[in-house]
């Protein structure tokens, strides 16, 4: 069988990553990769004809005509081509947007896009993607970076339509509101629900708190910063809503695995280079 690899002909542990990589691919029933140890950026893909599967720790799921796949990063998986089929489709690695946040969890998340007026947006946000990605312009991975934010807002939304609307509610003040200091019991009340009901129903809902949810939104969004907006990790921290560096750095050491100032060191040393 003919072994794909999008960084290489060869099997590699793990792919350091970061920024956007996209492309359009129509493959026959030979595609496979195969990444054991995951990789450090998410992959999502819009499937435009044909489809492909992933198969990762929790199962196989598919991704068939009119379904965007988001692959979360660090799950060891292998994706290709359904047996005996083709797979038609557009698809960009990112190094994550706080927009994930509001996704549901899971090693991999299929969204179906309704027919109409949705999936002629979608094709139109992945083909301005892509083209930004070609042409390298002035602020092109911010560019990029809107187009992501705008179809994973899209994904969000349709998820959503599933959930409890005071969920759904939450999950849109949260986006809106990142910045502010916000309560619980402030969002409670906006949906008519007790502390301890909305903490549960979240929880339950979404596989995380609610405080977990909106710091993780924070902290994305303070990587951008620092990334592509020039913010030091003190002023980024504050861009964010966090009262307190100390435990701004210590949420952050946790999910990227960093101290936030050696963070944005290395970015300037990747760019460097």
């Amino acid at each position: 069988m003919h072994i794909r690899f999008c960084w290489g002909d060869f099997e590699i542990e793990k792919e350091p990553y970061s920024g956007i990589l996209t492309d359009h691919f129509q493959e026959t029933g030979n595609y496979l990769v195969r990444r054991p140890a995951g990789m450090d950026n998410w992959l999502i893909v819009y499937t435009l004809d044909g489809g492909g599967y992933f198969r990762t720790p929790q199962g196989e799921t598919f991704c068939r005509r009119g379904e965007i796949g988001l692959l979360r990063n660090g799950v060891p998986h292998q994706y290709g081509t359904i047996s005996g089929g083709h797979w038609h489709f557009m698809w960009a690695h990112f190094a994550g947007l706080p927009e994930t946040a509001l996704l549901p969890e899971g090693d991999v998340i299929i969204c179906s896009i309704p027919e109409g007026a949705l999936q002629r947006r979608m094709l139109r946000s992945f083909r301005t993607l892509l083209q930004d990605s070609r042409d390298r312009g002035r602020f092109w991975q911010e560019l990029c970076e809107n187009q992501l934010s705008e179809v994973l807002l899209l994904v969000a939304s349709q998820l959503a339509d599933g959930l409890d609307p005071r969920i759904a509610q939450i999950m849109r003040t949260l986006s809106a509101r990142m910045k502010e200091p916000l309560t619980i019991a402030e969002l409670a009340a906006d949906v008519g629900l007790s502390v301890s009901r909305l903490s549960h129903l979240f929880k339950e809902t979404t596989g995380r708190s609610v405080l977990d949810t909106l710091n993780r939104m924070r902290l994305e969004q303070a990587a951008l910063l620092m990334a592509h907006a020039g913010r030091t990790a003190s002023e980024a921290a504050v861009d964010v809503g966090f009262q307190s560096y100390n435990h701004f750095a210590a949420l952050f050491r946790k999910r990227y695995e960093v101290a936030p100032s050696n963070y944005r060191k290395g970015l300037k040393h990747s760019k460097g280079n």
